[in-house]
C-alpha cells in the first residue's frame, strides 16, 4: 500500500511539472476587443517558438501593430523596428523590419494552415523569418511546407476577426489596431 502511494504522488508531481512546463507554450496576445490566446508548438518549431516567446517576455511586441490584414486570408504583425505604434511607427516601412536577432532557418512541417494557425512570415528566402508572423482568418492550404508553423489560437478568435482590415490587395492598413500587450504565458 505504502509503495502505491508513492507512486500516486510522484504521478502527481509529475503532472503539476508537466503542467507548470506547458504553461509557457502559451502567448496571450491582448487586443483591443480581448485577450487571445496561442498555444505554441515547439515540437514543431522549436527555434521560431523561442524567438516569439523571447520577443514577448521582453516587451517588444507591445504596441506593434497589425500592418498588413486581409480579408478571409489572414492579419499580420510582428515588426518590432518599424511597428511599434508608441515608439517609431513608420506607415512606409511597416512589415519591412524585425528584431536585432538574426533570421531564422525554415522549420517547415506538415501542421496545416487552417483558421486560426499562427505562421512565421518571411521574404522570398525560406530561411528569413525574424519577428514577424501571422493569424490565419481562414484556411490557406497554399502555404503548407512554405512557411512555418508556430501555434494556433485556443481562445479570442472572435477578437481576432475584429481587427482592422487593410485595403483590398495589398492588405495595407490606414489607423492599423495593434498588439497592446504580450505575455507568455495564459491569462
Amino acid at each position: 500500500m505504502k509503495l502505491l502511494g508513492f507512486a500516486l504522488a510522484g504521478a502527481l508531481s509529475l503532472s503539476a511539472f508537466s503542467a507548470a512546463f506547458a504553461a509557457d507554450d502559451f502567448l496571450t496576445i491582448q487586443l483591443k476587443d480581448g485577450p487571445v490566446v496561442v498555444e505554441l508548438l515547439p515540437d514543431v518549431a522549436p527555434k521560431h517558438v523561442e524567438r516569439l516567446k523571447e520577443l514577448a517576455a521582453s516587451g517588444q511586441y507591445d504596441n506593434v501593430a497589425f500592418h498588413r490584414v486581409i480579408e478571409g486570408f489572414m492579419a499580420q504583425t510582428g515588426d518590432v523596428e518599424h511597428a511599434n505604434l508608441d515608439r517609431n511607427y513608420d506607415a512606409s516601412r511597416a512589415g519591412m523590419g524585425g528584431s536585432d536577432k538574426p533570421d531564422l532557418p525554415a522549420e517547415f512541417s506538415s501542421v496545416p494552415f487552417e483558421r486560426g494557425t499562427v505562421g512565421m512570415a518571411r521574404s522570398q528566402n525560406p530561411d528569413s523569418a525574424n519577428s514577424q508572423f501571422f493569424i490565419m482568418f481562414d484556411e490557406g492550404s497554399f502555404l503548407n511546407g512554405q512557411y512555418t508553423v508556430v501555434g494556433k489560437v485556443v481562445s479570442g478568435m472572435e477578437a481576432v476577426d475584429k481587427i482592422k482590415r487593410g485595403a483590398p490587395g495589398s492588405g495595407s492598413v490606414t489607423n492599423p489596431d495593434r498588439m497592446i500587450k504580450v505575455t507568455v504565458g495564459k491569462p
